[in-house]
């Protein structure tokens, strides 16, 4: 088999609010005031804003309390000494802030921006909406006047600009503390935020743009990231041109275990979008009842009816990997089916009922050499929790996962999540039309197809989650996200997986 290139490509870090404070506090002790840094990152997101919304000549800037509030108060300074129109919104008097917070709302009040303070029911004036309620440090429920200003704010139906993160969202987890403003886009500063990218995260922010502000490189030192934001280089980096000698032998060989009687489709797609990875050689083991359709959807695939543990036989032992879970179901053929591939000393993906047997039949398995790939619903059942508490923490949700069964674990949802020993990463793409059966079946096959190949399980799994994304990014682009199916991604996946060669 092939060995897999160096990872030497993580892509972009990603902190947690209190790392993120700690990286303000080290810029401040290099040399920079806090005004200052608090004008730099006023000042990004002005030159942010004239560039995504040029024609705009007229802003409501809410700010809060805090500095994400001074942020707002200097941003809507420099606007109205460029000539724009500024309606400026106070959610605590300006007598009652304190540090650079006040330092700021008195700036905007001596170049002449005039200021009202928040009331029930205003109108927002602006053709533009700039939201600087609440910033990072919050971690309970919105309540009061900011969460009737997110509310505010999300029905005036403006473009809104949120300045470091969307009020009301966790900088950490994603989750959305009650009421999150809906930005069309997203500022951020010195270092990006976890929570931007992972649950409620893609859905309020509209996009993220980072600035550095300038920081020292020094400020960094030692600090590990919570995450990392995987990149689409990725692709090209461990994804070179094949030996003009590769043979099949030499790409390995991948077995599904799935499709028990009435589910036969789920274990085709996974085979289907394994061998489209570039596994050698794919072999299915499903119900008699799927074989003629396997054949003739993908007569590549080696498909073998399977009634039980005897006709198996020395299929598990032929292959390099095993995936098993796709239509696996949890009568007593899913359940023979996954104690062999349990039994059978290879490298696992586990998936759908695979996940939920291991729940109920099989717990208090630990292993290195698996990838496990549970969607919230299947996270909260290994965990023995409710799916709310799994969604109100992804990124704790998935690292537990790791912690409690070893190997790497795939947190599906929107900004999936791959925890394994070299930390947590983030895939910062796919689209609401993934929100369809199959799926997972179709990601679970991509996983199997990489390992085949030889790549390291941590490997495999940032870069499948990332191809499948992408693929499925790839196919809306197409026809559109609305009826999307899983089939669509595995021809989409094939182009990703095959950089560009010289004629």
């Amino acid at each position: 088999m092939t060995q897999a290139p160096p990872e030497d490509h993580k892509g972009r870090a990603l902190y947690r609010a209190e790392q993120v404070r700690e990286l303000d506090r080290r810029v401040i002790a290099s040399g920079v005031a806090g005004f200052a840094l608090m004008q730099r990152a006023a000042a990004s997101a002005w030159r942010y804003l004239r560039e995504t919304w040029p024609e705009v000549r007229h802003l409501s800037v809410l700010c809060g309390g805090g500095n994400n509030g001074g942020d707002g108060h200097v941003l809507a300074a420099l606007a109205a000494a460029e000539g724009l129109s500024v309606q400026r919104i106070l959610l605590k008097p300006v007598e009652a802030l304190e540090g650079d917070a006040r330092r700021a709302a008195e700036m905007a009040d001596a170049v002449g921006v005039g200021r009202q303070p928040w009331q029930e029911g205003m109108v927002l004036t602006g053709e533009l909406v700039v939201d600087a309620v609440l910033g990072t440090g919050l971690s309970g429920e919105v309540r009061g006047v900011s969460r009737s200003a997110i509310a505010a704010i999300n029905a005036c139906g403006k473009p809104v600009m949120a300045i470091d993160i969307p009020s009301g969202l966790h900088a950490d987890t994603g989750a959305e503390l009650g009421e999150a403003v809906h930005a069309s886009r997203t500022v951020t500063f010195i270092g990006d935020k976890l929570g931007l990218h992972t649950g409620r995260g893609p859905a309020r922010t509209g996009g993220v743009a980072v600035f550095d502000l300038a920081a020292p490189r020094a400020a960094f030192d030692g600090m590990t990231p919570a995450a990392w934001r995987l990149d689409r280089s990725l692709i090209a980096a461990l994804l070179p041109p094949r030996e003009r000698d590769a043979h099949k032998g030499a790409m390995g060989h991948a077995l599904i275990l799935g499709g028990a009687p009435g589910m036969g489709g789920a274990g085709l797609l996974a085979a289907e979008a394994c061998a489209r990875l570039g596994a050698g050689k794919v072999s299915l083991a499903t119900d008699p009842a799927h074989v003629a359709a396997s054949l003739i959807r993908r007569p590549e695939v080696m498909a073998h009816g399977v009634r039980g543990l005897a006709e198996l036989g020395e299929l598990p032992g032929a292959a390099d990997v095993l995936v098993v879970g796709p239509g696996l179901g949890k009568s007593s053929w899913g359940q023979a089916m996954l104690q062999s591939a349990l039994a059978a000393g290879k490298p696992l993906v586990v998936d759908a009922d695979g996940l939920n047997l291991l729940a109920e039949r099989f717990a208090g398995q630990r292993r290195d050499d698996w990838i496990l790939t549970p969607h919230p619903g299947e996270a909260a059942r290994l965990l023995g929790i409710a799916t709310a508490e799994v969604e109100a923490d992804r990124p704790a949700a998935v690292l537990a996962l790791q912690q409690r069964l070893g190997g790497v674990v795939v947190l599906k949802g929107a900004g999936s999540l791959v925890a394994g020993p070299g930390g947590l990463a983030v895939c910062p793409y796919g689209n609401p039309g993934m929100a369809s059966g199959g799926m997972g079946d179709a990601l679970s096959g991509m996983l199997g197809g990489l390992v085949a190949q030889g790549f390291p399980l941590e490997t495999a799994a940032r870069l499948g989650v990332l191809v499948h994304a992408l693929a499925a990014d790839m196919a809306a682009r197409q026809g559109g996200e609305r009826g999307l199916l899983a089939g669509d991604l595995a021809s989409c996946a094939r182009i990703l997986v095959n950089p560009t060669m010289d004629e």
